[in-house]
């Protein structure tokens, strides 16, 4: 059996909060987990507009429905099905968006990845179509797939912070000691923070993290 690929234009959503203008202090580009959709997920980075920042939240290009079929939908990045062809699409989408919103603009600028989208955010800085000063992987490791050699040279020069919850049920010891690996062979010393919680986003380090 045989198969074909073909490339053809498609549409996507992404939200924003906030504005962009001569005031506008940082940018954040925010990457939600699986199975959550963009316009909810940028909602807890509302807090952060009051400080000049600029939230891009994109969303994952596949949508289905989380039970069965009705009720809540979902989103996701990739699966394992196809998943280079989905990595080539959601990277072309998300550069789309920045050739869009940001242009050649220079702005302090956060690359933010929630459980699945941490390793879509790696992803995308390694394209290196995005200029960026810090990548944050909240709830998210490193792809084990990556070049590493290739970035070692991007993160050494960008602040990487990790952050976790200490009642996360997918993060165990085992995902731990994998992110610490991971963090070796790319030759690099994030900032980890902890917190008593779960898979969630903790609005008082949020916060402390947007003065940045």
């Amino acid at each position: 059996m045989n198969f074909g690929n073909i490339d053809f234009q498609f549409k996507a959503r992404y939200y924003k909060l906030g504005e962009l203008n001569a005031n506008t202090k940082q940018v954040w580009w925010v990457l939600h987990g699986y199975g959550q959709l963009a316009q909810f997920f940028v909602s807890k980075f509302k807090g952060l507009t009051e400080k000049g920042i600029y939230v891009i939240a994109p969303e994952g290009l596949s949508n289905y429905y989380l039970q069965g079929n009705e009720g809540r939908i979902g989103a996701s990045w990739m699966t394992r099905e196809n998943r280079l062809t989905d990595i080539e699409n959601y990277i072309a989408y998300l550069n789309g968006i920045h050739h869009k919103e940001i242009g050649g603009r220079k702005i302090k600028t956060t690359l933010f990845g929630f459980s699945q989208g941490a390793a879509t955010a790696v992803r995308w800085a390694m394209n290196q179509q995005v200029e960026f000063d810090r990548l944050i992987l909240w709830a998210g490791l490193f792809p084990p797939d990556i070049n590493f050699e290739k970035g070692a040279e991007l993160f050494k020069y960008k602040d990487v912070i990790e952050v976790l919850g200490k009642q996360d049920q997918f993060i165990t010891e085992d995902r731990i000691q994998e992110m610490l690996k991971l963090n070796e062979r790319l030759k690099i010393n994030p900032k980890i923070i902890e917190f008593e919680g779960v898979h969630e986003i903790n609005q008082e380090i949020l916060m402390d993290l947007s003065n940045y």
